[in-house]
């Protein structure tokens, strides 16, 4: 299900987190500092990193938080053009995963929010989040 390539001139290679809350089934955004759209929480994976471990070093980062990467459910690669860098593309491993733990903004996050994938609201977007990752929530 993934993306035809956007008309783009550079990828960004990222690995990101689908995380629904239970029981009501919310999605966690996150908003990083000196931008607009909300987004999964990831980032890059640095030289010879796992997708497991760099999701694991950004989540710890950027939300304090950890996750059983043994549970870790690989979602698919999906590409989209990049909220927050225009001429680029972002492609991101997803994986949905569960907390251990609760979440608090850190790092570069401005904001985090609760969204049910049905109606986000008024919320900006990331292309990536809009195209794919509320859609597959909305179908688990």
């Amino acid at each position: 299900m993934a993306a035809a390539e956007p008309s783009t001139s550079k990828i960004i290679r990222v690995v990101a987190a689908l995380i629904v809350g239970e029981p009501q089934g919310r999605v966690l955004l996150v908003r990083k500092r000196g931008t607009r759209a909300f987004m999964q929480p990831g980032g890059k994976r640095e030289p010879d990193e796992s997708d497991l471990d760099a999701l694991a070093r950004e989540l710890r980062e950027e939300l304090g938080c950890k996750f059983a990467p043994s549970a870790a459910v690989f979602e698919g690669l999906f590409t989209a053009e990049s909220a927050n860098e225009p001429g680029h593309a972002v492609e991101a491993a997803l994986y949905r995963i569960r907390l251990l733990q609760g979440v608090r903004p850190r790092a570069e996050i401005e904001e985090i929010v609760w969204v049910d994938p049905r109606n986000a609201g008024d919320l900006e977007l990331a292309p990536l989040t809009r195209q794919f990752v509320l859609p597959l929530a909305r179908a688990a």
